[in-house]
């Protein structure tokens, strides 16, 4: 026997700021794509290759900005299709996937330049360079600003570290049922899309941060390989955020468990009064919204509607199945 809340069969599964967050990427690519433009024509007008070269290194970004948007967009659009089984809440985590991919790229690509300059040197144009890394931290800084909230998205991660740690604690159902909303937050709530684009905007900003102290030091004190060791750390910081980023996307591309203490919990609920929980399954269909699947075996004369209203208390679930089997 099988039942779902009547109010639950909506599939459309996206991040309550999901139109917000698309709006301020555009912004965002907008800005970039004008300064990428004016960064490669003033290089051409005026002959500087490293306004080109920081042009071209832009656009990567604002490629990466793009598939970001558009992941919205499409999300936005299909997001009542009934070709997707689950609606499209996961298409920003798709995306973030795939940009978490371009900034591993372009981390191995720093990285490898950097080490190509310590062993073949090249002249730096100091006054020339430390204008441009200052003005790529300045598109940045405000690229971060427009995008809003990209400090909370890209830490999320450790924040629910702690959450689990103050979780395991509690003993109380009744206060565990309460503050798994409040620990889940930031792991269901979190969208994946808007974090990658924001850790693309803080990659480059660091980046150019790193650039601006070597080659401010490389100028006083004669230290030219300050230049490429600033690189080769960025790389470094660039990568770890990469991989950050991938594994947690990954996870979600996956249908990992998004909280095994949640889903102990509900093992816990169902199984207070005797019934015997045979089967579960919970993850993560978009930014705010979890979905179970649960099976129970029971004695008693008991359908879906009991195991769901018990489940109610679970208030980060979007998308309940029950089914109920006779013993």
């Amino acid at each position: 026997m099988t039942d779902q809340y009547a109010n639950l069969h909506s599939h459309i599964f996206l991040g309550a700021a999901h139109e917000r967050n698309e709006r301020r990427t555009w912004s965002v690519i907008v800005l970039c794509g004008f300064m990428m433009v004016a960064e490669i024509a003033g290089g051409l007008l005026f002959g500087s290759i490293a306004l080109i070269a920081d042009g071209l290194h832009m656009s990567t970004h604002a490629s990466a900005l793009l598939l970001s948007a558009l992941a919205y967009r499409y999300a936005r659009r299909h997001a009542d299709d009934d070709r997707f089984s689950f609606g499209t809440g996961k298409l920003g985590d798709l995306a973030g996937f795939t940009s978490a991919i371009v900034l591993a790229m372009i981390a191995l690509l720093i990285g490898y330049e950097a080490l190509t300059r310590f062993i073949w040197p090249v002249p730096i144009s100091f006054n020339e360079a430390i204008p441009i890394a200052v003005l790529g931290l300045i598109v940045n800084v405000a690229s971060v600003l427009l995008l809003g909230g990209g400090h909370e998205h890209f830490h999320g991660h450790e924040h629910d570290q702690q959450h689990d740690h103050e979780r395991e604690a509690v003993h109380d159902d009744d206060r565990a049922d309460k503050s798994d909303h409040h620990h889940t937050h930031h792991a269901a709530h979190r969208d994946n899309n808007l974090r990658a684009a924001v850790v693309h905007v803080l990659a480059d900003a660091a980046v150019s941060i790193l650039v601006i102290v070597g080659l401010t030091l490389g100028r006083l004190f004669g230290w030219v390989w300050m230049d490429p060791a600033a690189g080769l750390l960025g790389a470094i910081v660039i990568a770890s955020w990469a991989y950050t980023l991938v594994r947690d996307t990954g996870a979600i591309l996956l249908d990992m468990t998004p909280d095994r203490g949640m889903a102990e919990r509900m093992r816990a609920v169902i199984e207070t009064d005797g019934d015997r929980l045979t089967d579960l399954h919970l993850w993560r269909l978009g930014p705010g919204h979890l979905g179970v699947i649960v099976s129970v075996a029971t004695r008693k004369e008991r359908g879906p509607d009991y195991y769901q209203a018990l489940l109610g208390r679970f208030h980060a679930l979007s998308h309940v199945t029950v089914e109920v089997q006779r013993q």
